[in-house]
């Protein structure tokens, strides 16, 4: 407790004092209030509320140098934060900490060589919904539709010659992305499990670093780049395996799914979870084609690994974008094409959403006013998502975002299994 409340105050009281130099200390405050309609069956709470202060600082002192940094204040009301007083830094933990160091950097610019090194986002996709080649991108998905992502600790690299860049990446601490709470409403229940107990094993988590590449080309006729990842997938594989009967065991660490966050039943033999994430190899591919009435846009990967239970198999994204006025209107479709054994028992959001017809419309109706409309139809027709988003602008601070998300199709279909989560939700930020 003493440590974070001693950050926090070095971190506001380093902010002010950097005004004295080139610096800002951008922040907000957000409120937002979820509502379902129906029950799940595993969850039968339908009104949660997430609070959000964010607060950064960034300083240059030369024109050469840039510090970042910045934290995250959380509270939740169902259970999703970690009720514990911490300073987390590594961002491993099942729950999103109740405070974590979301950035801290340096960037160092020498010519045409530019060098990121700290805790950072390193994005490379250039598609909508669907990005293969984001393989440093790790993302929370406690709620599997409204996702975040996830900063990772590391170096990166940028070297600019003309039109082309050259970027190496080298990542010594893994990140994993963030599934789903057990006991909640974004972790479906298959029927014939409805008596299992599940007891949580943790995560095997990789040592070995991560490395990438990737050498991208900027014209006014082509962007595109090729790129190179060397890392395990953010994305667990999930073992699971009989255990021996419980006789005694922590609340927290076991899934009774009749009767959610119960004791287990003594004597009962579960099902013992594991998440493991296999070392991959990556080649990927990103483009961008203007067109005077259009462009034509997309990206792809091939995953290939030693692991057997990891098969080998591609993603890619094709989409058409037009400008018309204030309307910017994307629509194309998400493959996917599997060359090995069919898919382990894993939880990826990624190859679900794949084999999907996409389609994003956005729209300016000022300075103050935004209004988003998006849409994923498996092409199967067996699910489909469709989001709706309005968001505005208040004076200089304040910003209101109402946003309605429908979800519906086939039990058996990622998007469709999901059905009972069609939500609504306002969130209230103030910016500072």
């Amino acid at each position: 407790m003493r440590r974070s409340l001693v950050l926090t105050l070095l971190i506001g009281a380093w902010c002010p004092a950097a005004w004295a130099q080139t610096a800002t200390a951008p922040g907000f405050i957000e409120a937002r209030g979820f509502l379902f309609p129906q029950d799940a069956p595993n969850d039968p709470t339908r009104a949660v509320s997430d609070w959000l202060w964010r607060q950064e600082g960034i300083l240059r002192p030369t024109p050469s140098l840039q510090l970042v940094a910045g934290v995250d204040l959380r509270a939740n009301t169902h259970d999703q934060i970690e009720d514990v007083w911490r300073i987390d830094w590594e961002d491993r933990h099942l729950r999103p900490p109740r405070m974590s160091v979301r950035r801290l950097a340096a960037t160092v610019a020498v010519g045409r060589l530019t060098l990121d090194v700290g805790k950072q986002f390193i994005r490379w996709a250039r598609a909508d919904v669907l990005n293969p080649i984001d393989r440093f991108a790790p993302r929370d998905f406690t709620n599997v539709i409204d996702t975040e992502f996830l900063p990772v600790v590391g170096a990166r690299s940028s070297l600019q010659l003309g039109p082309e860049t050259v970027e190496l990446v080298f990542v010594p601490r893994f990140t994993p992305s963030r599934m789903p709470l057990l006991t909640q409403r974004w972790t479906i229940v298959p029927p014939h499990m409805a008596s299992v107990s599940i007891l949580d094993a943790g995560s095997r988590f990789p040592e070995k670093p991560q490395f990438g590449g990737r050498w991208r080309h900027t014209g006014s006729r082509l962007e595109g780049g090729l790129s190179y990842f060397d890392g395990y997938n953010h994305l667990p594989v999930l073992d699971v395996r009989g255990g021996q009967p419980i006789f005694e065991a922590r609340e927290e660490e076991v899934l009774d799914l009749p009767v959610p966050r119960q004791p287990v039943i003594i004597g009962r033999t579960p099902l013992v979870l594991t998440r493991i994430y296999p070392r991959i190899r990556t080649y990927g591919l990103d483009f961008a084609v203007p067109m005077p009435w259009l462009t034509v846009k997309g990206e792809a990967a091939y995953f290939l690994s030693r692991d057997d239970a990891f098969p080998e198999y591609g993603l890619y994204v094709l989409e058409i974008e037009r400008q018309m006025g204030e309307w910017l209107f994307t629509g194309g479709y998400a493959g996917e094409v599997v060359t090995g054994e069919d898919r382990p028992l894993a939880f990826d959001p990624e190859r679900s959403l794949a084999r999907s017809f996409i389609a994003r419309a956005f729209y300016t109706a000022g300075p103050q006013r935004t209004f988003t409309l998006e849409a994923v139809g498996r092409q199967n027709g067996e699910g489909f998502y469709v989001m709706g988003e309005y968001s505005h602008g208040f004076g200089e601070f304040w910003r209101i975002t109402i946003t309605q998300v429908v979800l519906a199709g086939d039990e058996d279909d990622f998007l469709g299994q999901y059905r009972r989560n069609s939500q609504l939700s306002a969130a209230l930020r103030l910016s500072f």
